[in-house]
C-alpha cells in the first residue's frame, strides 16, 4: 500500500514537471516500458538486487539515450536508481498513464468473460452505456477469464459492472442464506 502511494507521488510530480517543460512524458515511459518487457535481461538488471546501481546505471544510460529520452525523464530515473526505488517504476509507469488517460478525457478498462472472444455487440453497448454514465471516452479491452462460465465482468477503474453467472449465483445464495 504504501508503495502504491509513493509511485502515484512520484508520477504526479513527474507530470507536472513533464507539463511544465512541454514533455511527453507519458510516451518517454511508454517507450522505457516497452523496452523492458521486450528484453527480459533488462528486466532482470533493473529489478533484481544482484547487480549493483552502477551496473544497472551504466545499462539504463544506454537505453535512455537509445530511446532519446528528455533530460527530466532521464534525471527522474537516475534519481530513482540513486534512492534504490527503480523496483518502483511498474507502479509509477501505471500511474502515470492513469493521470494522462484522464488528463486526455478518457479511461481505459477491461472486459472479462469466458470465450476466446468477446460478443462485440456487447461490448458496443457497455462502452456507450459507461461513455453516458461517466461523461469520459472509455477503452476497453477485452481479457478471457476461466473462472468466469457465463456473462461479463467490466472493470473501469474503481467502478465495476458484474454480469457473469458466477457472481448472479452468489446473489441468489446469499438472499437464500439470508432470508
Amino acid at each position: 500500500m504504501k508503495e502504491a502511494i509513493v509511485a502515484k507521488a512520484y508520477a504526479q510530480a513527474l507530470i507536472q514537471i513533464g507539463e511544465e517543460k512541454k514533455v511527453e512524458v507519458a510516451n518517454e515511459l511508454t517507450s522505457l516500458n516497452e523496452a523492458i518487457n521486450s528484453s527480459n535481461e533488462l528486466e532482470s538488471l533493473l529489478f533484481f538486487g544482484v547487480f549493483t546501481e552502477a551496473e544497472k546505471s551504466g545499462v539504463l544510460e544506454i537505453v535512455m539515450k537509445k530511446l532519446n529520452l528528455s533530460a527530466i525523464t532521464t534525471n527522474f530515473l537516475n534519481f530513482l536508481l540513486q534512492e534504490g526505488r527503480i523496483s518502483l517504476f511498474p507502479l509509477i509507469f501505471k500511474e502515470v498513464i492513469v493521470i494522462d488517460d484522464h488528463k486526455r478525457g478518457f479511461l481505459r478498462g477491461t472486459v472479462e468473460g469466458g470465450e476466446d472472444t468477446a460478443n462485440a455487440e456487447f461490448v458496443a453497448k457497455i462502452k456507450t452505456y459507461l461513455q453516458q454514465k461517466i461523461g469520459k471516452n472509455i477503452e476497453l479491452t477485452y481479457e478471457k477469464n476461466k473462472d468466469i462460465a457465463a456473462g461479463y465482468r467490466v472493470t473501469v477503474e474503481d467502478l465495476q459492472l458484474d454480469a457473469s453467472l458466477e457472481n448472479q449465483l452468489n446473489q441468489f445464495k446469499d438472499s437464500v442464506l439470508n432470508a
